[in-house]
């Protein structure tokens, strides 16, 4: 998907502590407002400010992905993780799938406004919306902007059913908006925590909340109310697939009270391929012979591996009690027979899972 679908915003003055950013804007962006904010959690970032035309986006068909319509509110990430699989979509921007991926970032600032319009729109029927799917719609970047408030409004009062996968604990600022989602509609929600070894974390996602401070925001949703999933993704090859690695890495997924643990070996796009060789060969140079080995055929890792590293983790999941919560679990806070609010009629949708 490329960027028809954006427009700039007029200049109305700028948030607090901001000043225009200095750098020429994208061609792909012609009149986007462009900021830099004189904090050290932005230092070194750009953040281009959007009036976008759209905002839920059908998934391509011959996606891998086991859901239809996406919401992104953001592209580009400060979580800067050098495998991320969304790299390349900077590049339609006439940025690179790198440095400018971690700190060149889209702001859709109309987000919320959109969702709510699309969403009444004759032609909806109320089908599942992902979130978090292409970049994390809790990056550092949210804590400023506030985007996600009004979506999740919006999806609360149309009754329509999301899901959002995240790295980002700013999640739980939007705890109660989740909960009064709850009680009308389906919400899954996921955390992203691959391994737990904090020099690892370091090195690959530097701009994101410690696996451990993520697993927290796992154990303070669950003791909401909510059914939380992991996605331990990804599994790097080489180290994030050790026996010590998985073994520890579960154990602390179940402390923390996730309902299941679901495995995702890394995969390697372009864009994120190039980048994350860069770093690899920097980092762990050993370990390029092996990658180039079980990356020959393409962006997946053999399935064999694939399987084994599963069958591994599904292991390590039954030691640890995580077996009981399978794929497709219906499951969700509970629901009031009588919804406190008076929704828009949603079309019968079924469990959207992540996981």
């Amino acid at each position: 998907m490329r960027w028809e679908n954006l427009s700039a915003p007029p200049d109305e003055g700028h948030p607090e502590q901001a000043a225009p950013a200095a750098p020429p804007l994208p061609l792909a962006l012609p009149g986007a407002v462009a900021r830099t904010f004189d904090t050290p959690g932005f230092a070194g970032m750009t953040f281009y400010e959007v009036r976008a035309k759209s905002i839920i986006n059908r998934v391509p068909g011959t996606s891998r992905v086991p859901f239809e319509w996406t919401i992104n509110p953001y592209r580009g990430c400060s979580h800067a993780c050098v495998y991320c699989f969304a790299r390349n979509t900077h590049t339609y921007l006439d940025l690179d799938a790198g440095a400018d991926f971690d700190r060149k970032v889209i702001v859709k600032v109309n987000a919320g406004e959109l969702v709510r319009r699309e969403l009444a729109a004759p032609r909806w029927r109320g089908a599942p919306v992902a979130m978090g799917t292409n970049v994390d719609c809790y990056q550092r970047a949210e804590g400023r902007y506030q985007l996600m408030p009004s979506i999740i409004e919006a999806l609360r009062d149309f009754a329509n059913p999301f899901s959002i996968l995240t790295k980002g604990t700013l999640v739980l600022r939007d705890l109660p908006l989740l909960r009064q989602a709850a009680e009308v509609t389906r919400v899954s929600l996921s955390l992203s925590v691959g391994f737990v070894d904090e020099a690892l974390w370091r090195s690959v996602e530097p701009g994101t909340p410690s696996p451990r401070r993520r697993l927290d925001a796992v154990r303070a949703l669950s003791d909401a109310g909510f059914p939380v999933g992991v996605l331990m993704a990804p599994i790097l090859p080489g180290l994030g697939d050790t026996d010590e690695s998985i073994e520890a890495t579960v154990a602390a997924i179940a402390a923390a009270g996730a309902t299941s643990v679901t495995p995702l070996a890394l995969h390697l796009r372009p864009g994120a391929r190039e980048w994350y060789a860069h770093w690899l060969t920097r980092a762990h140079p050993r370990l390029v012979p092996r990658y180039r080995e079980l990356y020959r055929a393409g962006a997946y890792a053999p399935q064999a591996y694939q399987r084994e590293l599963t069958a591994r983790v599904r292991m390590a999941a039954r030691r640890h009690g995580l077996h009981r919560a399978e794929r497709g679990d219906d499951r969700r806070p509970p629901q009031p027979a009588v919804p406190s609010r008076t929704p828009a009629p949603p079309a019968a949708a079924e469990q959207l899972s992540l996981l």
